[in-house]
């Protein structure tokens, strides 16, 4: 038994010098020599078969054969353990000397932008800023605004009617209207927000933005009307932007007209945007109607006042010389990454 313990010892010395550090390998060899099949067992198994004046001596040789090789094998697997480590922390290393990856950084969507820039420029002129529901009722979006029941606009065919007598808002107005019952004049407000229509082409959407102004006082006048509107657009297009005024009809406000700035192309010569015009139009704008004034409690004797629309998806366009209103709203990550901070 004697030589078989030193072939055992011999094949052990040889193995474990081949594993070469792999934990597989290692561990296989433990299970060959150790385990309840392996050589070593099988040899403390036939230890039974030695006289009892042998089996002492063989015993004591076998446990020490299997003392060093647990020894030998928990030192190798340790080592393999940590050379694997190594190879593995090697390979994840990052080099911080390296230039980083590039990242996509978000940024506002252009019509916010517009918005934002539209409402400190009537921040500064001392208008406040207000917002109101997009679910509204038929008094706060029609009828306070003189668009009795068989007016056009209330049209199924361009509204989004909901139960209970619910609509979507197809303007900001109502905004204006519920101002006017809430607070007293002297009144000077913006309400940008969403609004919705039934419309889909290059050039409306069922969802846009849009923003209304309105201003309520004693002797406010068609002048103070022109001389906000100029300097809005002088301030958002530039300077030398010139503003003029035609006429128009409005249900709610009266007289009322449409404004139009030249344009930025052309400066005015006639292009292709504004259609050889030398303008482009804005919005509709006009003194307060009495009956609005009415219909919201305040006495159209004492008081005056003008309001005017924008359509802020409109503008950004004009901006940012986009021809197609859709690609406004298509989340298109190539369209948008052209206009960063």
């Amino acid at each position: 038994m004697t030589d078989e313990l030193e072939r055992i010892e011999a094949d052990f010395v040889r193995d474990l010098a081949t594993a070469g550090g792999d934990p597989a390998r290692v561990e296989a060899l433990r299970v060959r020599l150790l385990g309840r099949k392996g050589e070593l067992s099988v040899v403390l198994r036939r230890l039974a078969e030695r006289s009892a004046a042998e089996r002492p001596a063989v015993g004591r040789a076998i446990n020490d054969l299997k003392a060093r090789i647990e020894r030998e094998l928990a030192a190798a697997a340790v080592a393999a353990r940590s050379a694997g480590e190594t190879v593995r922390l090697d390979r994840e290393r990052v080099d911080v000397t390296l230039p980083a990856r590039p990242f996509w950084v978000g940024s506002l969507h252009p019509v916010t932008h517009t918005r934002l820039e539209l409402e400190r420029i009537f921040r500064d002129m001392g208008f406040t800023v207000e917002t109101g529901p997009e679910v509204e009722d038929e008094f706060h979006n029609f009828e306070a605004l003189n668009l009795p029941a068989e007016h056009p606009a209330r049209d199924e065919s361009d509204t989004f009617y909901l139960e209970c007598g619910l609509l979507l808002r197809t303007h900001t107005s109502p905004v204006q209207v519920r101002m006017m019952r809430r607070r007293a004049p002297p009144i000077r407000m913006v309400c940008p927000g969403r609004v919705y229509r039934r419309d889909l082409d290059a050039t409306h959407l069922p969802m846009f933005h849009q923003l209304e102004a309105l201003v309520v006082g004693p002797r406010v006048t068609m002048a103070d009307l022109k001389g906000t509107l100029e300097n809005v657009w002088q301030r958002f297009f530039g300077a030398d932007v010139r503003m003029r005024l035609r006429p128009g009809y409005f249900p709610f406000v009266e007289p009322g007209c449409e404004y139009d700035i030249s344009c930025g192309v052309c400066r005015g010569t006639g292009c292709r945007v504004c259609k050889s015009s030398g303008w482009i139009e804005i919005g509709g704008a006009g003194m307060v109607h009495p009956a609005v004034f009415e219909a919201v409690g305040i006495d159209p004797e004492r008081c005056t006042g003008f309001a005017f629309g924008l359509g802020i998806d409109r503008i950004a366009m004009m901006r940012h010389g986009i021809d197609d209103l859709r690609v406004l709203m298509e989340n298109d990550v190539r369209f948008l990454a052209q206009f960063p901070g």
